[in-house]
């Protein structure tokens, strides 16, 4: 199947360089491009992209913004596309609110070319970009600056005892393996209760839970 990717950046140059590479690689097919993020809104419901790679600072609308827009329940387009947000700095304070805002991931602008290619194949598959300690550190960065409690916690009451358990060891960066030795139980079992986890929260991803986790304050950072 072919990945059918959207490239959302201001910087023309950026733009052909991204579209050369993927369109080099089998499976995957650059259907568009946008210069700002108000762009990258209309064009991604006219191409239905399944990934866009979004430059988080653009005129007019920023990434971010955009992100909300896409992921929102007023997009018009046949399915919803992964987003895999472009950033210059990985310290960078707009990173927490992309993933927030729904994005499936971040990638630095200078990246080797396979890593890009990559990521693109990672997130057009649903999987999260972020590895769970990279997600962890993060996460514990900008959570830290942020209010507690700005999602309530009933919206963990769906959870048994067990899914809560594996949703806080999520939110401390803790892979399925370790989750599984810290439990006491099978790796396939921890990927059930992840399933479910992320069913029942309604989250696209690994890395919204933990950003949920953290949100609701059932983990905090450096816990």
């Amino acid at each position: 199947m072919t990945i059918s990717v959207l490239i959302a950046d201001d910087q023309a140059m950026v733009r052909a360089g991204f579209a050369a590479l993927l369109d080099a690689h089998e499976g995957i097919h650059v259907v568009g491009q946008a210069a700002t993020g108000a762009e990258a809104v209309t064009l991604s419901a006219r191409v239905d992209p399944d990934v866009i790679l979004m430059d988080v600072r653009m005129p007019e609308l920023d990434g971010i913004e955009a992100t909300r827009r896409i992921l929102g329940p007023s997009y018009p387009a046949a399915h919803v596309p992964r987003i895999l947000m472009l950033t210059t700095f990985d310290i960078d304070d707009y990173v927490y609110d992309a993933l927030a805002a729904g994005a499936s991931g971040f990638l630095l602008k200078d990246a080797l070319p396979e890593e890009l290619v990559h990521a693109v194949r990672v997130v057009a598959a649903g999987d999260a970009l972020l590895a769970p300690s990279v997600t962890r550190r993060m996460i514990e960065q900008f959570a830290g600056r942020r209010p507690q409690g700005n999602r309530s916690s009933t919206a963990l009451a769906e959870l048994t005892d067990r899914e809560r358990e594996v949703l806080v060891l999520i939110g401390r960066g803790r892979s399925n393996t370790e989750i599984a030795a810290d439990l006491f139980i099978a790796e396939q079992t921890v990927k059930t209760h992840v399933g479910k986890v992320l069913a029942k929260l309604q989250l696209r991803d690994r890395v919204h839970a933990v950003i949920l986790a953290y949100d609701t304050g059932l983990v905090e950072p450096s816990s």
